[in-house]
C-alpha cells in the first residue's frame, strides 16, 4: 500500500495493530517455553550415544578377532616349539642345533607378543564393557525424558496452535495495511530487539525505557506523524491510542 493512498493516522493504527498481534504471537510461542530446545538437546545426546556405542561395539568385535588370532598364534607357536625341540634331539651338528634354537626363540617371542596383546585387550574389553553399560543406562533415561518432554510439548501445542493460527490470520491482514517502507523499518526493529517490540507506548514520560522530552510527547499525542525514539529508533505512540486500537484483540 502506498502512503499517498492513506493517512499517517491510518499507518499508526496499522503499525500498532501489527505490533500487538506480533506480541500476542510471541506470547503464544513463549508458552512452549524451552521444550523444543530441550527435546532437540536430548535427541542430539541420544544420537551421539548411539553412534558412540556403535563404534565401541565395532571395536569390541575387532578386539575379539585379534584375541582369537593371538590365541591361535600361541597354539601354533607352542606346536612348532615342540616340533623343533624334537628335531634338536636328532641333529648331527651344532649349526643345525643353533638354527633350531633360533627358531624356538622366535616362536617364544611370538608367544610373548600374543600374550601381551591378549592382556592389553582384556583391559580394553573391560573398559569398553563398562562404557557400553553406562551408555545403555543413559539411553534408557533419555528415552524416558524424551517421552515426557514430547507429551508436555504436545499438550502445549494442542492448547496454543489454534490460537496461533488465528493470530497469524489477523497478522496477515494487519501487515497488508502497512506501507511497505514502514513495514521494512518495522521488521528491522523487530529483529534488532530481543523483545520484538518495534512500536512502544509513551507512559509516564518515557517509552521503551528512555525518557521522552515534553515537546516530543506533545507531538506524539497529536498523532499526525510517525515519531521514532531518539535512542532506539522504535516507533512511539501514546498509551491511550495504543489501547484504543488494540481493544478488540485483548
Amino acid at each position: 500500500m502506498s502512503t499517498t493512498e492513506t493517512t499517517i493516522g491510518h499507518q499508526l493504527r496499522a503499525l500498532v495493530r501489527l505490533q500487538h498481534i506480533d506480541t500476542l504471537i510471541d506470547q503464544v510461542v513463549k508458552e512452549r517455553g524451552d521444550l523444543p530446545d530441550e527435546i532437540m538437546d536430548l535427541e542430539d545426546e541420544s544420537a551421539g550415544l548411539t553412534t558412540r556405542m556403535g563404534k565401541i561395539t565395532q571395536e569390541q568385535q575387532d578386539i575379539e578377532v585379534s584375541r582369537r588370532r593371538s590365541e591361535f598364534d600361541i597354539e601354533d607357536a607352542e606346536g612348532l616349539i615342540k616340533k623343533y625341540e624334537e628335531q634338536q634331539l636328532q641333529v648331527r651338528n651344532n649349526r643345525e642345533y643353533d638354527a633350531l634354537t633360533k627358531e624356538i626363540e622366535a616362536q617364544r617371542e611370538r608367544i610373548a607378543a600374543a600374550e601381551k596383546l591378549i592382556e592389553t585387550t582384556a583391559g580394553t574389553l573391560e573398559t569398553n564393557g563398562a562404557l557400553v553399560e553406562e551408555a545403555q543406562q543413559r539411553l534408557v533415561e533419555l528415552a524416558d525424558l524424551l517421552e515426557k518432554k514430547r507429551e508436555q510439548l504436545n499438550e502445549v501445542l494442542t492448547t496454543t496452535e489454534q490460537r496461533k493460527e488465528e493470530l497469524e490470520g489477523l497478522r496477515k491482514d494487519a501487515e497488508s495495511q502497512v506501507d511497505n517502507r514502514y513495514l521494512r523499518a518495522y521488521m528491522r526493529l523487530r529483529k534488532r530487539y530481543r523483545d520484538g517490540r518495534a512500536v512502544v507506548m509513551l507512559q509516564r514520560g518515557a517509552a521503551g525505557g528512555f525518557a521522552v522530552p515534553p515537546q516530543r510527547q506533545v507531538e506524539i499525542r497529536q498523532r499526525n506523524r510517525i515519531i521514532p525514539c531518539e535512542q532506539t529508533g522504535r516507533i512511539i505512540v501514546d498509551s491511550e491510542f495504543y489501547e484504543q486500537v488494540t481493544s478488540d484483540l485483548s
